[in-house]
């Protein structure tokens, strides 16, 4: 309610979902939000076919799922949605997560990955195209990177960001929501400096002069 007129996307991410369900989706949108569904979708093609409808038909604009579930999963999602679509739905942005920002190279190492973090994100990028899904979620340091790969009508969406002097958090690879965009980021993720903020819309005020 406090960021009304101001923001227009709010994210929703699993603990809120999981703790309200859809119709957290429906209070946003009837504020004039647009939703995007964070709930990163992650199973077998038939499983992500029918959250891809379901998350199309609660009304989310934008839904995330993991690339490494590979290109049938992805393809199976936009099946889900276009389906939602004969029924009148709109049909969302569908973006695939590539490397979670909290994830340092130790950590993918650790999972059993062993290319450099930059090739790991530019191959599930390549996958995600293929598919034929929007765009993907990925660090604003790799954003440059990944707008040769998309091309300039790929959405590439960046978590990790964080307006300077904020802490990182749970986050390794950052960066300010100047440096995101100048990066090549068609839209950043800002939460906890926000949300946790005494003042959230004079938090938001903030970042907004701070791209001004």
């Amino acid at each position: 309610d406090k960021l009304q007129g101001k923001a227009t996307w709010m994210k929703i991410g699993m603990t809120l979902f999981y703790a309200n369900g859809p119709a957290v989706v429906y209070a946003l949108k009837e504020r004039g939000f647009k939703v995007f569904l964070d709930l990163k979708f992650h199973d077998i093609p038939h499983q992500v076919e029918g959250a891809a409808y379901s998350a199309a038909a609660s009304g989310a604009d934008m839904m995330t799922m993991h690339t490494i579930g590979g290109v049938a999963m992805m393809s199976a999602a936009q099946k889900g949605e276009r389906a939602a679509a004969e029924y009148g739905f709109d049909v969302p942005i569908t973006l695939g997560i590539t490397v979670l920002t909290s994830m340092s190279q130790a950590a993918l190492a650790d999972t059993g990955v062993t290319r450099p973090m930059s090739e790991q994100v530019n191959v599930l990028a390549e996958q995600a195209k293929r598919s034929g899904i929007s765009g993907v979620v990925a660090s604003p340091q790799e954003a440059s990177m990944l707008r040769e790969v998309l091309g300039p009508e790929g959405y590439i969406v960046t978590p990790g960001v964080r307006p300077a002097g904020s802490a990182l958090g749970d986050q390794s690879r950052v960066a300010t929501p100047k440096q995101a965009f100048e990066n090549g980021a068609s839209h950043i993720v800002i939460g906890r400096p926000i949300t946790q903020a005494a003042d959230p819309a004079a938090a938001f005020d903030a970042i907004v002069a701070e791209l001004d």
